[in-house]
């Protein structure tokens, strides 16, 4: 289907709504209001896929070699993105993610000219064309395909190649059709954060670079403006950030909605908290002051509450590629020693479908190493779309303990967020599994949909398939 046609047939579809105003809109029903929104999106969609394949033929043409008699400079334009923001009226950010994801698109449709090719000589086939096929045939809006394309990068070039080797390239192809299945369930954030933690897996000594020169940009800087008033800018190395968060989690995790507690002394605090009249950034500011104030002699009980603050580190054996339990994050193998000098280790061992620690009915919750094991395998809130991270989540027991006679087993087991959770239970949803099959989440109306991990280990036990 071409885009014109593509075009006139969401227009059509809209046109059924007789009047597009708010007023019109305001009075339909909400399933109309939804089928509406969704029409406007794919509409959106098919439009910008026009003015991705366009701003990459204008890069195309508007070379820094083109000098001013580029098609972009012959317009007054310093480049591409400038033209492509004017024509757009967008942020320049936005031209730039055009400009990037047309280029792939013109790379992966124009691979050469023909008189740089030997005659009868095969196309060679980018490692991002099943991105640039998923944006053609509408699978990827413009923003999920950059976002794969920025995190994923270019596979690596050893040094005096002319270009990554055969492996490489079939590595990051197979890593974009991974992401590519995922884009239903993923926010575009999120499709980012994974396909940076796919590269640093799949590129362990560019992993360790990027780590270290990351480490080498922290920095720390006060300044007054006119007015008297002080301010900070911290640029954060990769620990650093991740301990600041978890401090910063540990405080105010319920307001965030963070895991329910069950200790009423614990349940009292959180509670404080929530009613405290300071927003979340003045309690953040004010727990740092404390921090600061308080030193190494903090009394962290007074401060955090029972659940103190930490970083957890998950290492596969083996692999020279460390992740942060929340949000994944790659760390280079001197970082995870560093951590485990620190902190020690504890060993989780899972099955090939990622499922660890059985312990049958001995009891009603799951414990700390099972709610560990958890968060292993599932990464955080298992529900499509959510992206709490494994801390703020609480195990639910897919097979209710009185109603099913469920066990508290980690297969029978999955975490989702405070939100989500309460949502499952009081909106009549269900979870079920087949053996070792995928969780399904069983909604009061409408097909099942499959339940993903978002571990960054979840390769190890849901490779995704290879091309035949």
């Amino acid at each position: 289907m071409d885009f014109l046609t593509e075009l006139q047939q969401r227009i059509d579809a809209l046109a059924s709504f007789a009047a597009v105003g708010v007023d019109s809109v305001s009075a339909l029903s909400d399933d109309d209001v939804v089928r509406f929104t969704g029409l406007g999106a794919a509409l959106v969609k098919a439009g910008q896929r026009m003015q991705s394949i366009g701003a990459g033929v204008v890069a195309t043409r508007s070379t820094r070699e083109a000098g001013h008699g580029g098609l972009a400079q012959a317009r007054g334009h310093r480049n591409a993105v400038d033209l492509v923001q004017e024509l757009s009226g967008s942020s320049r950010a936005e031209a730039v993610r055009h400009v990037r994801l047309g280029e792939s698109l013109v790379e992966a449709a124009l691979p050469g000219q023909a008189s740089e090719r030997e005659p009868g000589a095969g196309r060679e086939v980018p490692w991002h064309e099943p991105v640039d096929a998923a944006v053609l045939d509408g699978r990827a809006t413009t923003a999920q395909a950059d976002a794969i394309l920025r995190g994923l990068g270019a596979p690596p070039v050893e040094p005096g190649a002319d270009g990554p080797d055969a492996d490489a390239v079939e590595a990051w192809r197979l890593a974009a059709e991974q992401l590519l299945a995922e884009v239903a369930v993923r926010t575009v954030e999120d499709l980012a954060a994974v396909a940076r933690q796919i590269r640093d897996r799949l590129d362990p000594t560019g992993a360790e670079a990027r780590y270290l020169a990351r480490h080498e940009a922290r920095s720390f800087r006060m300044w007054t403006d006119a007015d008297g008033v002080r301010h900070a800018r911290i640029r954060y190395d990769d620990h650093g950030a991740a301990w600041v968060q978890a401090m910063i989690d540990a405080a105010l995790r319920p307001r965030r909605g963070g895991p329910r507690f069950v200790d009423p002394a614990e349940a009292d605090r959180a509670q404080q908290v929530v009613d405290d009249p300071r927003t979340n950034e003045q309690l953040a500011y004010d727990l740092l002051m404390d921090v600061l104030r308080a030193g190494a002699t903090a009394d962290a009980e007074k401060v955090f509450g029972a659940r103190q603050p930490g970083v957890r580190v998950v290492v596969v054996k083996d692999d020279p590629v460390g992740h942060l339990e929340d949000g994944g994050d790659a760390l280079p193998a001197a970082a995870v020693e560093q951590a485990i000098c620190t902190t020690g280790t504890v060993e989780v061992t899972v099955d090939s479908c990622g499922n660890p620690l059985d312990v049958g009915r001995e009891q009603r919750l799951f414990t700390p190493k099972q709610r560990l094991a958890l968060a292993v395998r599932d990464g955080g809130c298992v529900w499509p779309g959510c992206t709490m991270p494994a801390s703020y989540c609480e195990a639910h027991h897919i097979d209710e303990w009185a109603a099913h006679g469920g066990r508290t087993d980690i297969d029978r087991g999955v975490l989702l967020c405070r939100y989500h959770h309460m949502n499952l239970h009081h909106r009549g949803h269900r979870i079920r599994r087949d053996g070792t099959g995928p969780h399904m989440l069983h909604p009061p109306d409408g097909p099942p949909r499959e339940l993903r991990s978002k571990s960054p280990l979840r390769w190890l036990w849901d490779p995704p398939p290879r091309a035949a």
